[in-house]
């Protein structure tokens, strides 16, 4: 609960201090109240309990998973936060609206995985949405944006709809929105029509699968990823993904009595696209933002293997969303840090950027790599966590498909790499790369060092 006051001030006092003026502390001032926030959670983590306890209605609760996917939202924040000086330096009046988005951002990914009511759950779901909206279309003279940010809010708009929908229909059929009675309503079998709260569930899940784009669902990612400002595609590849994945991990495990043999069989079939889709699909791509959004869709593949299982695997989840997302955020810090100059994020910019940029060459090469599977980096860790769940309940069809996937993810992950360090050079020796950036590259990828050498940091809460 105090987590979430707290970001919902923070982002109202970042919009008091532009009435007076003061937009020139805004980000220090955001940067050390997100800081403190983190020390905060962190905190009430140790202890097991918040701080502060005013909500006694049930639309807040508060686990250990909660409080854990809430500090990795926190520190993603963070990031996006500290690169957002240099990368708005054109629009630098306007720095408060950008960083209250994200701030406001926060609190909707924060409210969704801390829900303990369904009305909460959408609340959330669409402050967080709204928020993403604006931020894609943020560059006005930009066609591209332009076009990311209407696609977005269109496709959004009609997740939203089969979401609220689906929640009409529990609430129809269980007379409550608070997530708790259902589940127990389901566990003990005393749900007065079946059918239609499977139907609410599956509405529900359709619109999730909207958020995290889950093919056939994911055709909008692409096209958005890349038109939306560089810092914007960073912000949603990492943050709004693993918030949508992580709070559809909590609502399944809710109706987990429901995912048993027909809807079992949907979930591993849409995985196992997901996975194939977003990777050859990303084989044949030049430009990097494109092919980072089907690399995302094709992991939120590999996450979705866990809601078979939920509510166990809560662990697995949360330490694939901390790989996942730490290896996205260096990855695009320094596609932003390559191409903040360019017209484009064209896979020719990386051209023998290791002769002239060694460190953020192999800060890209490390995040790839890890994103790949590749030892000893979180994201190895993250796969063989993942692939020893399923073959614990028999999933060895989905074992297979990832294995395979994981290959072919290396191609085009490598073909990047191979570029950096033997094509014909073609990065300015003057260019020069901003301290954020390379704070935000090097403080991701130690992070992803330490979860794969470490990995009882993560799972062991």
């Amino acid at each position: 609960m105090s987590t979430l006051i707290t970001i919902s001030v923070l982002g109202i006092i970042c919009l008091v201090l532009e009435i007076f003026n003061l937009r020139k502390i805004v980000v220090p001032f955001s940067l050390l109240a997100l800081a403190g926030i983190l020390g905060l959670n962190i905190a009430e983590l140790a202890v097991g309990h918040s701080f502060l306890t005013i909500e006694s209605y049930g639309m807040l609760t508060e686990s250990t998973s909660s409080k854990a996917f809430a500090s990795l939202f926190i520190l993603l924040a963070f990031f996006i936060v500290l690169m957002s000086p240099k990368f708005y330096a054109d629009k630098i009046v306007k720095i408060t609206d950008y960083v209250s988005l994200k701030i406001f951002l926060l609190a909707g990914a924060v409210a969704m995985i801390s829900f303990g009511n369904l009305v909460m759950f959408f609340i959330g779901l669409e402050v967080l949405s709204i928020s993403a909206y604006i931020l894609a279309s943020s560059k006005p003279h930009s066609l591209r944006s332009n076009e990311a940010g209407m696609k977005y809010f269109l496709m959004g708009a009609v997740a939203s709809s089969f979401v609220l929908f689906g929640i009409a229909l529990v609430y129809g059929t269980t007379a409550s929105f608070d997530i708790g009675i259902v589940a127990n309503l389901l566990l003990t079998n005393n749900v007065v029509s079946p059918t239609w709260i499977l139907l609410g569930f599956i509405m529900l899940s359709l619109g999730m699968f909207f958020k995290m784009a889950i093919f056939p669902f994911h055709f909008w990612a692409p096209d958005v990823y890349q038109g939306s400002p560089t810092l914007t595609t960073a912000l949603m590849s990492t943050l709004v993904k693993v918030a949508a994945i992580g709070s559809f991990f909590f609502i399944a495990s809710a109706f987990a009595p429901l995912i048993s043999g027909t809807m079992n069989l949907i979930i591993v079939i849409l995985s196992i696209l997901t996975m194939t889709v977003g990777n050859i699909t990303a084989l044949r791509q030049k430009n990097t933002k494109r092919m980072m959004a089907y690399s995302g869709i094709s992991h939120a593949g590999f996450m979705l293997m866990l809601m078979t299982i939920a509510p166990a695997g809560s662990a697995t989840v949360l330490y694939y969303a901390i790989a996942y997302s730490l290896a996205s955020m260096a990855a695009f810090s320094v596609i932003l840090s390559v191409c903040q100059d360019t017209e484009d994020e064209d896979i020719s910019n990386f051209y023998g950027l290791i002769s002239h940029k060694p460190v953020i060459a192999g800060v890209l090469a490390l995040a790839l790599m890890s994103l790949g599977g590749i030892p000893i980096l979180g994201g190895f860790f993250a796969k063989f966590f993942l692939f020893r769940e399923m073959l614990s309940v028999g999933q060895v069809t989905l074992v297979i498909a990832g294995v395979i996937n994981s290959i072919i993810a290396i191609y085009y992950y490598f073909g990047v790499i191979n570029v950096m360090f033997t094509r014909e050079k073609r990065v300015a020796q003057d260019m020069q790369i901003p301290i954020e950036y390379k704070i935000v590259a090097i403080g991701c990828t130690i992070l992803n060092i330490a979860i794969g050498l470490w990995p009882s940091l993560v799972l062991d809460l």
